[in-house]
């Protein structure tokens, strides 16, 4: 009933709007915060109610949003579908479900209707402000670029060989491999940020344990652990994963107070995490050890000499430290490029499918994403402190963890509490979909091609949720 009257509300707006409105504030879109006036309105529907009668494109927006959501969820059954057509030799429309069913595509496909409505409500102009100065695509290209450099092989090469000399350490088996890649890999996410952890630890896995087709339930709960520990092991720093950085400089936060604050709490919960799933998944590992022996057993790459691997990790370093200046940061890599054909005989092929298709889903998440404030930030200003770590988590399922905590950061007089917990809910929740934290797309896109069916997102769900709940508990408990 409560949505049927936001529905009405819409199209009296819609009416209004034609006739002349009285609250005209379609030249800037989405408008400020400030400027919906609702300071004095209470209750939550209220706020939300009045933001609607003010503004019905907050409306629309939002259902478009939701609708990529949707098509995210649906993203199995499109592949199926597909399938099923391929049998029946219709390529055409195979082919078109086939792209429906792309994952990393589907918010930038829904940034066309909301482009086109925009434009008819707003104007061109009003559109183009939104696009070029309201929102940023910092976060998108970096992803770019420090994917395609963390799956070189010089950087690759120097990430195996210090996990394998732990692996080796512990036995050198299945389960020593795996806890190494979970526990080092994630951590790494501190140092040489989460997309970079993310690409290194999951080419590793598909090289060690996926190419040898493990049971759904070692995939799946391998994946889930991975997007979990990846979210939460890049808060050992202030600069290194993408929802601190959104809230480290207009709150003052740095690496010595992330670390006192969360770093601890967040190695805790990785090693918990870590101990349960092996318990768990230990008789996967005894069905995969005559496999992984051979693995082991395989001759190794060509070692890349060490000054070009030291020029490769150059190349990484300034990329964390341009990540803010696009032409700098672009420049940096155009730079590498030239240097990568320069030693081609020491490099792999440079990997820009995956890297793109990711910032293409970052880019369309930044684009919707950004028109969200008008609910999200009233919900986060109205919870106390653990109904706020919880709802941030819960947030972050359905968008960025990033778009998250920078809400958080518009909400005027929040206590170090209420920070404490809005930050902690939204990295905890980042393994729950691949939504939820901007590596996870990098993720999916390199391990995807060993599920058949392509990743349930249901599936990936319940194999988060134990590390989730783990997550919650280790900083609840430490607040």
């Amino acid at each position: 009933m409560k949505t049927f009257s936001l529905l009405c509300l819409f199209c009296l707006g819609e009416v209004s709007g034609a006739m002349g409105s009285p609250v005209e504030m379609t030249s800037s879109f989405p408008p400020h915060l400030e400027s919906y006036g609702d300071s004095g309105v209470t209750g939550l529907w209220s706020v939300l109610e009045n933001r609607v009668r003010q503004q019905p494109l907050n409306l629309v927006v939002t259902l478009l949003f939701l609708g990529a959501i949707t098509h995210t969820f649906m993203a199995q059954r499109f592949l199926r579908w597909a399938h099923a057509l391929e049998r029946r030799q219709a390529h055409g429309f195979a082919r078109t479900l086939h792209f429906l069913g792309e994952v990393e595509v589907i918010f930038g496909l829904w940034c066309l209707p909301l482009f086109v409505i925009l434009a008819a409500r707003i104007g061109w102009d009003s559109v183009v402000d939104y696009f070029s100065n309201k929102i940023r695509f910092v976060e998108p290209v970096f992803v770019v670029v420090i994917m395609s450099l963390a799956s070189t092989r010089a950087v690759l090469q120097l990430a195996e060989r210090f996990i394998s000399s732990l692996a080796r350490a512990s036995g050198g088996g299945a389960g020593a491999w795996w806890l190494s890649i979970l526990t080092v890999g994630p951590i790494l996410g501190s140092l040489i940020t989460e997309p970079a952890a993310m690409t290194i630890s999951a080419l590793l896995l598909a090289k060690r344990f996926y190419v040898q087709k493990p049971s759904p339930r070692l995939a799946y709960g391998t994946l889930g652990l991975l997007f979990v520990n990846i979210s939460i092991g890049g808060v050992l720093t202030h600069f290194a994963a993408p929802p601190v950085l959104m809230v480290a400089a207009p709150w003052g936060w740095t690496t010595p107070i992330m670390f006192m604050r969360f770093g601890w709490v967040a190695l805790l919960g990785i090693l918990i995490a870590n101990t349960l799933y092996y318990f768990t998944l230990r008789p996967d590992f005894r069905r995969l050890g005559h496999l992984f022996v051979a693995t082991e057993a395989e001759k190794d790459e060509a070692r890349v000499p060490a000054w070009i691997t030291a020029v490769h990790l150059g190349f990484m370093l300034w990329s964390v430290l341009t990540a803010h200046y696009p032409v700098l940061l672009v420049g940096g890599f155009l730079f590498f490029l030239a240097f990568a054909e320069i030693t081609r005989e020491h490099q792999s092929k440079i990997q820009l499918r995956a890297p793109l298709l990711v910032g293409c889903f970052l880019a369309g998440l930044v684009v919707h994403g950004g028109l969200q404030q008008w609910w999200i930030e009233p919900i986060l200003a109205r919870l106390g402190e653990t109904p706020l770590l919880l709802a941030a988590t819960g947030l972050t399922a359905f968008n960025d963890n990033a778009a998250i905590t920078y809400l958080a950061t518009l909400v005027p007089g929040l206590s170090d509490g209420l920070k404490y917990a809005v930050v902690a809910g939204a990295v905890a929740g980042g393994g729950l979909t691949v939504i939820a934290n901007a590596p996870n797309p990098a993720g999916q896109a390199i391990l995807g091609r060993f599920f058949p069916a392509g990743i349930s997102p249901g599936g990936l769900l319940l194999a988060a949720l134990p590390a989730t709940v783990i997550t919650i508990l280790c900083f609840f408990l430490a607040r």
